[in-house]
């Protein structure tokens, strides 16, 4: 063991349990829209551990995007409410490019995607109609194949240029209004994490089948989050990169924490997705 890993298990944790893929024979295949009737929205099973999830706190500015996958950052942002989409394309896009480009050296950053959660107890946005839940199971957003083609989706007649360079996906989750206290997001150091845990996995839209990885469990896997994250703090996740010597894919997922007072607000989110180039 190392000295930084000696260090991060002396860290305050709390116990908490995380949603594992189980093993299966067959593709893992989720439906992010009605399936086809007699269809499961999923084929997948889910298994839950009870791991050790290590507060990051005290480390908040040594860990790193290369390094562990995943890096915090201070940041006031500018929109008065997250309930505005025109204003979140109009302020926060702007902040949040210029964020990613700062903390990766990056020569161009695109945003291509954002998701605002919102936590009802109970609540199940797969059927119903309302805010998107935390998302409870270990995974990533993307995969060494998925990632490069996003590239080629948005970027058709740049893309083969774009890909002779470094590429990158990366997240930028802060939460919205209040800090976080009974669903946060937990970010496994990408350095425990093994190329079998990795599974493909179909994600099926109405027009494209995208790819994602689900993860099975590995007790190596060494788990992190930030205590009772505020909204001026922000959190960044390595998806995927092209780079093959530094840390590549981060798996993530929201956990119940047991440790929220049971009047805790319920954890409101916005999570930004993002292309990130170096160029050759």
């Amino acid at each position: 063991m190392t000295l930084e890993q000696r260090v991060a298990d002396l860290l305050p944790s709390v116990e908490a349990q995380l949603n594992y893929l189980v093993p299966m024979s067959e593709r893992p295949r989720n439906y992010a829209k009605e399936p086809p009737p007699g269809v499961p929205r999923s084929n997948a099973k889910h298994e839950t551990h009870t791991v050790a999830i290590r507060d990051a706190r005290p480390i908040f500015g040594r860990v790193s995007l290369d390094s562990e996958g995943f890096g915090f950052l201070e940041h006031r942002s500018a929109v008065s409410s997250f309930a505005d989409e025109d204003e979140i394309r109009a302020v926060y896009y702007p902040e949040a490019e210029a964020l990613v480009k700062e903390s990766t050296g990056a020569d161009r950053v695109f945003i291509f995607d954002h998701t605002l959660r919102r936590r009802i107890p109970g609540f199940d946005d797969r059927r119903d109609v309302g805010p998107r839940q935390p998302a409870l199971r270990v995974h990533i957003d993307h995969t060494a194949k998925s990632g490069p083609q996003r590239v080629r989706d948005f970027f058709p007649d740049e893309a083969e240029e774009l890909l002779k360079g470094r590429v990158q996906v990366i997240n930028l989750w802060r939460p919205i209004h209040h800090p976080v206290y009974d669903a946060p997001l937990a970010v496994c150091d990408a350095r425990s994490v093994a190329a079998a845990d990795l599974v493909p996995s179909d994600l099926v839209y109405e027009h494209r089948v995208g790819e994602t990885y689900s993860i099975t469990y590995n007790p190596a896997h060494r788990w992190f989050y930030l205590s009772e994250m505020r909204p001026d703090e922000a959190m960044l996740i390595k998806c995927c990169d092209s780079a093959t010597d530094r840390a590549r894919f981060t798996p993530h997922s929201a956990f119940i924490n047991p440790a929220a007072a049971p009047d805790a607000p319920p954890r409101e989110s916005i999570e930004i997705r993002t292309l990130v180039f170096h160029y050759a």
